[in-house]
């Protein structure tokens, strides 16, 4: 299971199954409240990886940030572009496989935006992930990310605590915020924590 989830059939298979059970159908709520809160990051360039149908890089593309979403499957991105013809959105959505979206969009960005990437991918590409994401980000951008912080074992999705997410993103990043989300959906009631994470320059 390690290595299949590695490969795009795996994840295609599932939109082909409809067995997406990570897709909410709609965007994160802690997005939503931290787009229309005091704290807001002020529009710019960002990345959404593992962006499935679009849901929460069409709400930053709303909130006036220019957007490119990447996924590995192409039933994900096809569906996310029809989402943004249906909304008349900007956005842009690529099929591509996040660990080799350098040297091609590094430093290209403001933002990079996660939700349910960080938890599919197998536990010991993370620093991988983190190494990425910093190079993605222009110097003082930011890693904004709603982790599934759940204690089952086995995965994807795989769980962390949020003292480990932390532990990953140090030697790159400075903390700025990381808190329990308390607007999560029902299910995920008590296991995601949004965070916030600045490039060090």
């Amino acid at each position: 299971m390690d290595r299949d989830i590695e490969i795009p059939h795996f994840w295609e298979q599932r939109y082909q199954d409809g067995t997406t059970r990570w897709d909410l159908g709609q965007e994160a709520p802690p997005f939503a409240r931290l787009l229309n809160s005091a704290d807001a990051p002020p529009p710019g360039r960002a990345a959404v990886l593992g962006c499935g149908r679009g849901h929460d890089a069409l709400l930053f593309a709303t909130h006036g940030f220019e957007v490119v979403g990447f996924d590995f499957a192409p039933s994900a991105i096809q569906a996310a572009r029809r989402n943004a013809e249906k909304m008349a959105i900007a956005a842009e959505f690529l099929q591509r496989d996040i660990f080799e979206l350098v040297p091609e969009f590094a430093g290209n960005f403001d933002c990079v935006i996660e939700h349910t990437c960080f938890c599919a991918i197998p536990p010991r590409k993370r620093e991988a992930y983190v190494e990425v994401t910093r190079s993605l980000l222009r110097p003082g951008g930011e890693v904004i990310g709603l982790f599934f912080t759940h204690n089952r074992p086995g995965g994807p999705p795989f769980g962390i605590t949020p003292e480990e997410i932390k532990q990953y993103f140090a030697p790159h990043f400075e903390l700025v915020s990381l808190e329990l989300a308390f607007d999560s959906i029902p299910s995920r009631r008590g296991e995601e924590h949004l965070g916030r994470f600045q490039r060090q320059s």
